[in-house]
């Protein structure tokens, strides 16, 4: 199959499971409500996805984390976290249902694996051999770290309604990224 027929496949499948997401928990949505939804044999599914938690990683690479790479690579975290924050609200229902998803699948998981991965490659592309100061905190650690707490305030944030503006969640994160427990003390 080509790229781009793999992607339209891929969309549709994402489409399907986003629709019956609306109606039902994740967890509960079957494979053969997924291909029957989107039109496809239950073969063309396992063809692109394992299961339905690799689909939902699918979505949240393909919609939330490529489209803010580019950004990250470039020094433009904030406007990343706009970007990403807003992407999010577009699709309030469905992620508001997703977050939801718990075990050992839980979308915290996914997303925090799915960060983790984009911001090592953001690191590992933009590495100089330039030893930190300590050997310990490896790109790996770095961006461990910051996936942590990346999808812990994506992740309280729709989990609590999403009633806090994307501007004013993009600014919380930069201000809790770039300042020290010292001087958020100061502030206080």
């Amino acid at each position: 199959m080509t790229g781009q027929g793999r992607s339209s496949v891929d969309l549709l499948l994402a489409k399907s499971v986003k629709e019956l997401a609306e109606d039902r928990p994740i967890e509960k949505i079957t494979i053969k409500e997924i291909t029957d939804k989107a039109g496809v044999i239950r073969p063309t599914f396992y063809n692109h996805f394992q299961d339905k938690y690799e689909l939902l990683e699918w979505i949240i690479m393909t919609e939330l984390l490529e489209p803010i790479k580019p950004m990250l690579w470039n020094g433009m975290a904030t406007q990343a976290f706009i970007l990403l924050f807003s992407t999010i609200e577009k699709d309030k229902r469905f992620y508001t249902k997703a977050c939801r998803l718990e075990g050992q699948n839980s979308f915290e998981s996914i997303a925090k694996e799915c960060i983790k991965n984009v911001l090592l490659d953001v690191l590992t592309d933009k590495a100089t051999g330039k030893r930190g100061m300590h050997p310990w905190v490896s790109p790996e650690l770095i961006a461990e770290y910051h996936a942590q707490s990346l999808s812990f305030l994506v992740l309280r944030w729709m989990r609590t309604g999403m009633n806090v503006s994307v501007q004013e969640m993009a600014d919380a994160y930069d201000y809790m990224i770039r300042h020290s427990i010292e001087d958020i003390l100061k502030d206080i």
